[in-house]
């Protein structure tokens, strides 16, 4: 069997689709932004020094909080973590992996494509005007959500 094609994720905490490709379509970053059940992750279109732009931005917008490299070259996988910007430490890939949701390992690996998932959201194409703007309706949306739950007006739990 041939190694697959070389494929690089980065694993967010970012809960909106929209929102990260978004912010990497400011950056002029090419990902395809994946919900998943723990965040959404960020499926590298440029793989020439591009994975590496995209986890130095997206970590650099999210202060605090790291987020996870996923970079499968020739059949191998390497994982880092990012902080801040910056490569802060190399991971087990395979203790990122089995942490991960399987559609991760499935994307690195070749055996699922990226827009063959539901609910993908690309940056490529995005004008600055309409990331902006996206950026701007999720954040009120965020407060709105907020200052609601806070007053006791939100709609009450499902049973």
């Amino acid at each position: 069997m041939a190694d697959p094609s070389p494929a690089a994720v980065v694993l967010t905490q970012v809960a909106v689709p929209e929102a990260l490709a978004a912010a990497c379509a400011l950056a002029k970053l090419p990902v395809d932004a994946v919900p998943t059940p723990i965040g959404c992750l960020a499926w590298c279109r440029d793989l020439d020094g591009g994975p590496a732009a995209v986890a130095r931005a997206v970590s650099g917008l999210l202060p605090g909080v790291p987020v996870l490299l996923l970079e499968q070259r020739d059949g191998q996988i390497s994982a880092s973590r990012w902080t801040g910007g910056a490569d802060s430490a190399a991971m087990s890939p395979g203790l990122v992996l089995d942490g991960a949701p399987a559609v991760v390992e499935r994307l690195l690996l070749g055996e699922a494509a990226v827009g063959d998932l539901p609910g993908v959201v690309t940056s490529e194409g995005m004008s600055r005007w309409r990331a902006t703007r996206t950026l701007a309706a999720i954040s009120r949306a965020t407060r709105r959500s907020a200052r609601d739950g806070a007053r006791g007006t939100g709609s009450p739990p499902s049973a």
